[in-house]
């Protein structure tokens, strides 16, 4: 076993969460082709091995920490970019159903290398989050969407509760600035038929602030939304 492997399972450990030799490798392997392609296409700024454990691997991981998913729950990536956190997930938990919707085709071609090199199943969708919203086969029908996005919450809400069915979650997580983000965002939420459950805060092995947003969908999202991206970007619920 690798230094790095060794240590993502002590690292993970430390939040409560088992991760098995067979796992490691192959986030070890996720790692090196993460590597390989960056240097090819920008998939990612991070590119020091321990950083990489700590700051994609395991700051994926906290979702699992911040809310309950179902057996063979259906989850939805939004903006997956080079994976994290729907892969990450789907390691863990390779009973969950995952989407990873991109608006980039060569990180989805990325991505598929990952699962065809980790045998792993996941339906990959190109798509702007906007449109997907839209597609009867995406819309309403997950447990969970999660996305690890900088843009500000009431825009991520637009987004990502669409895919959302009544009774599932939408997971925003999201760095310092939390409750403020949230309060922020009270009025979109309502709008699109969900409320703010929790927010679970976290910290990373180097200090940094982790916060997962949780909405629960209480209702179907009305069919003015989600609006065109630049209306979105303009003028946010």
């Amino acid at each position: 076993m690798t230094n790095i492997e060794q240590n993502l399972i002590e690292l993970a450990a430390r939040y409560g969460l088992s991760i098995n030799e067979q796992q490691a490798k192959a986030f070890q392997t996720y790692m090196e082709l993460l590597l390989e392609w960056n240097q090819k296409m920008n998939l990612t700024a991070i590119t020091e091995l321990q950083q990489v454990v700590e700051k994609h691997f395991l700051d994926s991981l906290l979702l699992l920490k911040a809310v309950e998913i179902p057996e063979q729950a259906k989850v939805i990536d939004v903006g997956t970019g080079a994976g994290f956190p729907g892969i990450p997930l789907l390691l863990y938990r390779p009973d969950v159903r995952l989407t990873l919707l991109d608006s980039l085709q060569k990180r989805l071609n990325f991505l598929q290398a990952v699962c065809d090199a980790l045998g792993l199943s996941a339906e990959l969708i190109h798509a702007r989050a906007e449109e997907g919203g839209r597609q009867p086969k995406l819309r309403g029908q997950f447990d969970l969407a999660c996305a690890r996005a900088v843009a500000p919450l009431p825009v991520l809400c637009e987004y990502c509760l669409p895919f959302v069915r009544p009774g599932g979650v939408f997971a925003a997580m999201k760095g310092p600035g939390a409750t403020e983000e949230s309060a922020a965002a009270k009025k979109a939420i309502s709008i699109l038929g969900a409320h703010a459950e929790s927010t679970r805060s976290f910290a990373l092995p180097d200090g940094s602030e982790r916060n997962i947003i949780i909405c629960r969908k209480t209702a179907a999202t009305s069919d003015k939304y989600p609006r065109h991206g630049s209306k979105i970007a303009k003028s946010p619920l």
